[in-house]
């Protein structure tokens, strides 16, 4: 066994002090960091879904992202994320955004698969954006709603190249095999696109 030097118990005890005398808020948080490692878009807050709610992938390479979804959950913010978080549900999406003032909460990584459309081919092709509200509720997509899910989508386009349009950024009901009606008859396609081609 390495006997320790003189002195070297005194300089620890004294850096330990040391340390334990700078006020608790000027220490560096590493969740902090971890949360802005965590997400692809700056302006999201890390809220991760389970991993059983997923498939780790590592796309665009493994798939091609050619596609938008646009999700409208029927449940309260903090629920979906409960829902996603859930291993019982099976369900998830990239992101959600909030309706009273627009925060987008990222729950998948977008080089994974997110269980959001219910066809495998277009979740492996599609980045899921969840809105909080109801679909028959037009007073949940609020002007911040808009706004935020704009940007977010005009992000995600330009980062993999998929065009700003109708075509390809689509609503839940028109995946093929679908039961689902969301976003719709209250979301408003023409100033939605109109507002990622500004964004």
């Amino acid at each position: 066994m390495e006997r320790a030097r003189p002195g070297t118990s005194r300089r620890r005890f004294l850096k330990g002090a040391a340390l334990a005398a700078v006020p608790y808020v000027l220490l560096p948080d590493a969740r902090a960091d971890a949360n802005v490692q965590a997400v692809d878009y700056p302006s999201a807050e890390w809220q991760p879904a389970t991993s059983s709610n997923y498939t780790a992938s590592n796309r665009p390479t493994s798939y091609p992202l050619d596609y938008v979804v646009i999700h409208v959950t029927q449940e309260t913010y903090a629920d979906t994320l409960a829902i996603f978080q859930n291993s019982n549900k099976a369900v998830s999406a990239h992101y959600l955004v909030r309706s009273a003032d627009g925060h987008v909460a990222q729950c998948v990584r977008e080089k994974d698969v997110a269980w959001h459309a219910g066809n495998w081919d277009y979740n492996t092709r599609s980045i899921g954006i969840e809105h909080e509200g109801w679909v028959d509720q037009p007073a949940y997509f609020t002007d911040a709603l808009y706004e935020q899910s704009a940007k977010l989508t005009a992000a995600v386009c330009a980062k993999y190249g998929i065009p700003k349009d109708r075509g390809h950024i689509i609503g839940h009901y028109e995946v093929p095999g679908t039961d689902h009606t969301d976003p719709g008859p209250n979301w408003d396609w023409t100033r939605f696109i109109r507002m990622v081609n500004f964004a």
